[in-house]
């Protein structure tokens, strides 16, 4: 081993030491305590598997994930697909896309708790924004208790994630689209292509594999959605807006069972963990179909 060597060790320790300490052993503490009932201040009773039985009889927690998949399937258009369509018209040859840009990202900058804030005041049944506009267009009967009704509650809360991060996405996208070579945007012109052609014919096969990207960030991201929820609806009405965060966190912090919530948080890495190598895979398959082709 060689002096350099020691020295790139040195350099390494630091990181290895907080990944070790903030990372790897919270999981490893974790995976155990999901094997006792444990309140965070009592003795713990160790109860085997008992954790992992209670939670496919929880009702709530079993709707938790399709609501979560929900939000997920709702961000992936309000996210995901607007932040494309966004990026493709600040990408075009428009006066002020500048402003544009800086306008559909600021959201972005917001803490998700000041986000929650003010879109609770939007959606507040007597006083909102939301509605005072539709009273005030004569659509009186429209008007609502937007987060109170467990008919409209989540889909409200997906309405706001798609305003944070549509802008994010559309950043994100909007970088892609600048690498491809101009050359290929002056041959559609020369071919009779408009903005719409050369939107489906040349930008979006060229930033393909950032939609990918996008789409992992946004599945992974959804199972750990936590603010905006935990702010504006704190899961209700009647666990209508109850996703697996808030109900894992309810779990250890409210009903004080450490080990149960330890037991959620195993379960949801793994789901995680399997979807996030599904897409992998998928996106592999597709690819490798696209270059056979």
């Amino acid at each position: 081993m060689t002096r350099q060597d020691n020295w790139g060790y040195f350099f390494v320790a630091p990181a290895l030491i907080i990944f070790i300490v903030f990372v790897l052993l919270p999981v490893v503490m974790t995976f155990g305590y999901s094997f006792f009932k444990y309140d965070g201040f009592n003795p713990m009773t160790f109860v085997g598997l008992d954790n992992y039985k209670r939670m496919f009889a929880d009702k709530v927690y079993i709707g938790s994930y399709g609501r979560t998949l929900f939000y997920i399937g709702m961000t992936l258009v309000l996210e995901v697909l607007v932040g494309l369509l966004l990026a493709a018209v600040v990408s075009s040859k428009i006066k002020g896309s500048i402003l544009f840009r800086t306008a559909f990202f600021a959201p972005a900058m917001l803490p998700g708790v000041v986000v929650g804030l003010i879109w609770s005041f939007v959606y507040n049944q007597r006083f909102g924004l939301l509605n005072s506009l539709l009273t005030l267009f004569g659509l009186e009967s429209w008007a609502r208790s937007w987060l109170g009704d467990s008919r409209t509650a989540l889909i409200a809360v997906c309405v706001v994630s798609g305003w944070v991060f549509s802008g994010y996405y559309m950043t994100i996208f909007y970088a892609a689209m600048q690498r491809i070579p101009r050359e290929l945007f002056e041959a559609a012109e020369i071919d009779g292509a408009g903005p719409v052609l050369q939107f489906l014919k040349v930008k979006l096969p060229l930033t393909m594999d950032m939609v990918w990207v996008a789409v992992l960030l946004c599945v992974t991201g959804g199972f750990q959605g936590f603010d905006l929820f935990y702010v504006m609806t704190n899961g209700q009405p009647n666990h209508s807006t109850e996703i697996v965060t808030t109900w894992l966190v309810r779990t250890v912090f409210s009903i004080r069972d450490v080990g149960y919530g330890a037991a959620l948080s195993v379960m949801l890495t793994a789901v995680v963990l399997f979807l996030t190598w599904l897409i992998v895979s998928l996106q592999k398959k597709l690819l490798s179909g696209d270059d056979a082709l």
